[in-house]
């Protein structure tokens, strides 16, 4: 009995004269985000830092940290985490305990469980149903929204006063 798409076996001594080698065209890597294949440092649960984190990765902390974290990437604070440090980051999650000034150059969320005591400045923020702050929030600002503001209040407010 026959297997469909077998050939048989005299077939198969036939071969038929080889193809000439082709050249090979080079592979080049596609040029993505640098973001999209960050490397994560995490640091866990039963993790007790002290000192400054700096660098281009990504950095998820469930222990506790103290100090100064400066990175391009983004940072994770995870539910159960106590920090108590300055943030400069590209995204930032709370979901932990966050005591210290956080900007960051995207987006800032706090989490159901987050709790941040300290001022925030973000180009976008989210913020959950429970989660607690305290501190001065500014988010939604390009340099040009700033240019309109002198101090914290508008040029029209200051024109108004001065009676020009």
């Amino acid at each position: 009995m026959a297997v469909w798409n077998q050939t048989a076996p005299e077939e198969n001594k036939e071969k038929s004269p080889a193809a000439p080698p082709s050249q090979a065209t080079p592979i080049v890597p596609s040029k993505e985000s640098p973001s999209v294949h960050r490397s994560e440092s995490i640091f866990g649960a039963g993790v007790t830092i002290e000192g400054k984190i700096e660098g281009d990765a990504n950095v998820r902390i469930g222990g506790k940290f103290k100090g100064e974290i400066n990175i391009n990437g983004d940072l994770n604070v995870e539910k159960g985490a106590h920090l108590s440090a300055k943030i400069n980051a590209a995204n930032v999650t709370i979901d932990g305990e966050l005591e210290g000034n956080v900007v960051a150059n995207a987006q800032v969320k706090i989490l159901e469980s987050g709790q941040l005591v300290g001022d925030l400045k973000a180009k976008t923020l989210t913020v959950a149903a429970g989660s607690r702050m305290r501190g001065h929030v500014e988010f939604g600002w390009t340099g040009s929204d700033l240019a309109k503001f002198v101090n914290g209040r508008a040029h029209e407010t200051d024109k108004a006063k001065t009676g020009g």
